[in-house]
């Protein structure tokens, strides 16, 4: 096997067998994120609920959602994008960027392992 894993078996990320590339974001709760309501409870939840469909539907988000229990700890999206400026400028127009949540990390990810396609 060649250290970068290409050609393999396994790596199975892109069809033309390269590692498929995202991001990984963690984005944590903010200055304005109330302790004593729900997620779903937070001001403005719908529009940053409808914010982050129309990213997901574009292809933008892949996977997204809370880590740890109940309403999780941090949140932690999968991106797919150009790079870390574009998913900043992205996710600058959710309405809850920067009050409910802040963007605390941005970090290449490349997927080398995926189960096969059940279709």
């Amino acid at each position: 096997m060649r250290p970068d894993g290409a050609g393999t078996e396994k790596d199975k990320g892109r069809p033309d067998g390269r590692p498929a590339e995202y991001y990984l974001v963690e984005r944590a709760n903010g200055p304005a994120w109330d302790y004593s309501r729900g997620r779903r409870e937070q001001a403005g939840w719908d529009e940053h609920a409808a914010f982050m469909d129309a990213l997901t539907e574009e292809g933008f988000v892949v996977l997204g959602g809370p880590v740890g229990g109940g309403d999780g700890d941090y949140n932690l999206l999968v991106i797919n994008a150009g790079g870390e400026a574009q998913i900043r400028t992205r996710l600058a127009d959710d309405p809850w960027e920067g009050s409910i949540l802040k963007i605390s990390s941005v970090k290449p990810w490349s997927v080398w392992l995926r189960a096969p396609s059940s279709a």
